[in-house]
């Protein structure tokens, strides 16, 4: 796992809103319609649930890059949540006032983890990279009028 002052992805704001999300999207799909329980319903559920789940994936790999490889997969699955709840609401499977919470949550969620991709991104002047070449020695070198 990277570096990071955390020592778990649990103390991440931006996976805890997102459990928040996981438990509102949850409620929206009980309350759409029956015959839309294995469509709708069942694919918001699958996708919601990628989100804190790639977050927290991301945070327990060895390299950065795969970090914000996954950061970037819960991103697309939060686009995929959003667009199915605007479906939901456009289709009138739902009413707009039951969305309301979802979406704000949605929107935030994603606030957050625009912040953090923008975080991972930033070369991190606290950790600079080891050196490539040999300290310079303490001693100068011996010459030859040395010996």
């Amino acid at each position: 796992m990277p570096s990071y002052p955390l020592k778990s992805y649990r103390e991440l704001v931006v996976w805890q809103r997102s459990m928040d999300l996981v438990t509102e999207v949850y409620r929206v799909a009980r309350a759409l319609p029956r015959t839309e329980q294995f469509g709708m319903a069942a694919q918001l559920r699958r996708a919601v649930v990628s989100i804190p789940a790639n977050i927290a994936e991301g945070y327990g790999r060895r390299s950065g890059g795969d970090y914000v490889h996954h950061v970037s997969m819960a991103n697309g699955s939060l686009k995929e949540v959003e667009t199915l709840l605007l479906i939901a609401r456009q289709t009138e499977l739902i009413a707009a006032a039951q969305l309301s919470n979802a979406l704000r949550l949605a929107d935030e969620v994603g606030g957050l983890m625009t912040a953090l991709l923008r975080g991972l991104r930033r070369p991190r002047a606290e950790n600079p990279p080891p050196p490539t070449r040999h300290p310079t020695p303490v001693h100068p070198p011996l010459t030859p009028s040395d010996l």
